[in-house]
């Protein structure tokens, strides 16, 4: 395999803390290149969104934008309101009082949407206008709501396909698939030492392409030490997420 070269500000973070630290460095760098819809995920089923949001709406901060949260439901928007000490911005629920776009806003974070809002998501997204629109961790594409078939590819050819992935973090057995924009897509495989970069693609990989890439890694006569290890990162991440969870 041709070796790959490390981009600079890319690569596996050491803790889920500097995973967001990291989704907030990609989306800022989208946001000054004119990302009109943004998608942030870190990919794990016991992850929270609040105590994420928590540390990644500072980004919005930090570039002096005047932005909105929003929560699925009121209830979310009020434990929110309550755990950051009752902000200044506005922070609801999809669809409660008092919710309404204005003109002036110039971005607008959707913490955890799910399918059930997503209709009301997207004509939301479709009232922004030239502000910028963040989805953390979106589950818009429940099958169990939207169904496979037709209606379900409606809904990704007309509004999901609209978000680009700015940040993207996942890990899998023995590996991680990452992408911080401006950066490609980048598979990663841990290892003894570390993580080795398998490779890069403009696209998000399908489950075969990435099964293909680590099986090719490993029957590499000149391959890192095998999977298996669990350690580093993946490790971090377990242990921050129980300690949210708890």
């Amino acid at each position: 395999m041709d070796s790959v070269t490390t981009p600079a500000g890319a690569g596996v973070p050491a803790s889920l803390e500097a995973a967001i630290a990291q989704a907030r460095g990609a989306t800022q760098a989208a946001i000054e290149a004119g990302v009109p819809r943004m998608m942030v995920e870190l990919v794990y089923s016991e992850l929270k969104g609040l105590p994420v949001a928590a540390q990644f709406y500072p980004v919005l901060q930090e570039l002096g934008l005047a932005f909105k949260i929003y929560f699925p439901d009121a209830g979310s928007a009020a434990l929110a309101r309550r755990n950051w000490g009752n902000p200044e911005f506005v922070v609801r629920g999809i669809g409660e009082l008092h919710s309404e776009m204005e003109p002036g806003d110039q971005a607008y974070l959707f913490v955890e949407p799910s399918s059930i809002e997503v209709s009301q998501v997207e004509e939301m997204c479709a009232q922004a206008g030239d502000a910028f629109v963040i989805m953390l961790n979106p589950k818009l594409e429940d099958v169990a709501t939207i169904g496979i078939g037709y209606a379900g590819r409606q809904l990704r050819d007309r509004f999901l396909s609209t978000l680009e992935p700015v940040y993207y973090l996942r890990p899998l057995e023995g590996a991680v698939l990452l992408r911080c924009y401006p950066h490609p897509w980048q598979l990663w495989q841990e290892t003894d030492t570390g993580f080795t970069l398998l490779g890069e693609m403009p696209q998000k990989p399908s489950g075969e392409a990435i099964d293909r890439l680590l099986m090719g890694e490993a029957a590499a006569p000149d391959a890192a030490a095998p999977r298996g290890k669990r350690g580093g990162f993946l490790s971090e991440l377990q242990g921050f997420i129980r300690a949210l969870t708890q």
